[in-house]
């Protein structure tokens, strides 16, 4: 084969710790880089019965010049794209030859062959040098690379390292990259379709497509040891940017694990978790409560389920957290306060009309006008006693009050459970009576007042009869 020029790439020995992977990472990384700038055809990768591999584009071709070390304006210009510097081919170059790995390039251009010979002017010392040849195929398109030495484990682990091979799902896409599916034991992040490293406590793997000036100073020829702290912010940002519900359902199922500590790490960045809330909400009528609210007010939630509601359970740092938080659409999130609240506010009473309580709860209620006389008489502003089925929720305790005192209507309202005996219905209307008498709330001690002073009037009229 002829030889036209010698060209010397100046490498003596770099990047010891390259394996032959590595290389072909950066074959198939600048094949991936021409695709893209040339909106030509997907990147071939193929071998033939003699155990070589060829890594083929169908961009341009590459030139001698190609090869030395300076920054690429086009690809700097280029978000989309990883190779900036032209450092990548020859330090693929170098670890090719030092691992024994026979490399010929063609395109249209002219061949190019790998040999170790005396550096020009100093003949002790000898460097790699590109042998340039005039092309074999004038006509041809694109660059190939053929490769005669390495395995097709090194090829399939060069794969890897590739968005485009290991066929991730795309969950969402957001306008700084994507949310992809964590598909082993450790989640991997993309740089622009590049692995670049792996987190064993995330919940997705993620491909970064817009990058911050963090990640651009973070990435190295090496393309490893890149630590969480250069991407974590576009991390995050690409998760705030999700409007996906299956991310969000993802997210908020995670949440469970909080006060346990098995949480993914991308929930331990408040605003993430909150997000998820907010999509939620958006997305179905969602309650937060805490597994506290669960065990004390089991009502509220079988209220919640029977309304249509999904109900989370949360942990208390969490549920103080979303208090002042709205959804995406605006509206109120929902825990346990403000259900109570849009319960209430929605509440239709299902009154029972006095002929049709059974005989037992007829005669209590026929003690109404007895009970009132011991109190000195039914409260001038009392127009009437009525039973219901269903109550409004009591302010102290979130479950259903037993009775309710309505200034408006002038009604005492009594839950027909009351009706089970006497004791237990004076206990309601006395005290309903105490709030007509006095207009006060409960918990104040205006009421306490009143009522102490209408057991005051009972005792001593039981005492005195």
């Amino acid at each position: 084969m002829t030889v036209t020029k010698k060209f010397d790439l100046n490498i003596e020995k770099v990047l010891e710790d390259w394996e032959i992977y590595h290389a072909i990472r950066e074959i198939i990384a600048n094949a991936l880089d021409e695709q893209i700038i040339t909106n030509t055809k997907d990147i071939k990768i193929s071998h033939d019965s003699r155990s070589s591999w060829y890594i083929r584009d169908f961009g341009r071709g590459l030139r001698y010049n190609h090869l030395t070390q300076n920054e690429n304006e086009e690809k700097l210009k280029n978000p989309h794209l990883i190779g900036k510097f032209g450092v990548g081919l020859k330090d693929a170059l170098a670890t090719f030859n030092r691992r024994g790995v026979d490399i010929f390039i063609k395109s249209a251009h002219g061949d190019i062959t790998l040999d170790k010979t005396q550096k020009y002017g100093f003949e002790d010392i000898e460097t790699l040098h590109a042998y340039l040849h005039p092309p074999s195929d004038p006509e041809f398109v694109g660059t190939e690379f053929v490769l005669r030495g390495c395995s097709e484990e090194d090829i399939e682990r060069a794969k890897e390292l590739f968005l485009k091979f290991t066929r991730e799902k795309v969950l969402e896409s957001t306008q700084f990259g994507e949310v992809l599916e964590k598909k082993d034991y450790a989640a991997n992040i993309y740089i622009n379709g590049v692995k670049l490293a792996e987190e064993e406590n995330f919940l997705f793997s993620y491909n970064i497509t817009s990058l911050t000036s963090t990640i651009k100073k973070a990435l190295n020829r090496e393309r490893t040891n890149v630590g969480r702290t250069a991407y974590s912010e576009r991390v995050k940002s690409i998760l705030l940017d999700c409007k996906n519900h299956t991310i969000a359902n993802i997210l908020v199922d995670n949440l469970r694990g909080f006060e346990e500590g098995t949480i993914s790490d991308e929930l331990r960045w408040a605003d993430v978790y909150a997000h998820a809330i907010r999509i939620l909400s958006s997305r179905e009528k969602t309650v937060f409560f805490t597994a506290n609210d669960l065990k004390e007010r089991p009502d509220m939630y079988s209220k919640a389920r029977d309304g249509g509601y999904s109900v989370i359970t949360v942990p208390e740092k969490i549920r103080e957290k979303i208090k002042d938080l709205s959804d995406l659409k605006g509206e109120s999130i929902l825990d346990l306060d403000k259900f109570k609240e849009e319960w209430n506010s929605s509440f239709e009473f299902r009154f029972v009309d006095s002929g049709n309580l059974d005989l037992n709860e007829k005669e209590v209620f026929s003690y109404t006008d007895k009970l009132f006389k011991i109190i000195g008489g039914r409260p001038p502003n009392v127009n009437d006693v009525r039973i219901s089925e269903t109550m409004l929720m009591n302010n102290a305790t979130f479950r259903e009050a037993e009775g309710l005192w309505q200034p408006s209507s002038g009604q005492i309202i009594i839950k027909r459970s009351k009706l089970r005996n006497v004791s237990e219905y004076a206990g309601v209307l006395i005290h309903e009576a105490a709030h007509a008498l006095g207009f006060t709330s409960d918990v104040s001690v205006e009421f306490e007042e009143e009522l102490t002073r209408l057991l005051g009037i009972i005792a001593s009229r039981i005492l005195l009869s």
